[in-house]
């Protein structure tokens, strides 16, 4: 792997890094709407909702600082 390849790498990992943390976030914000909703399937739905943006946005993360610090080796 030369170097061009290795901080193409690096800049989209660093990309899906910062794309983690925002749908974390934004999972995060879902889930607190659950406490503004009227009916028991509007609960559920953003629970859900938040629940697998949540999943997403850290396994995001997750997967670009595990590439991150392979490359940093």
């Amino acid at each position: 792997m030369n170097e061009i390849e290795r901080l193409s790498i690096v800049k989209s990992s660093q990309i899906n890094q910062a794309l983690g943390v925002f749908i974390f976030i934004f999972g995060v914000i879902v889930t607190f709407a659950m406490v503004f909703t009227e009916t028991f399937v509007q609960q559920m739905t953003d629970l859900v909702a938040g629940v697998v943006l949540m999943g997403i946005g850290g396994g995001m993360m997750w997967k670009a600082t595990r590439v991150l610090k392979k490359l940093k080796k």
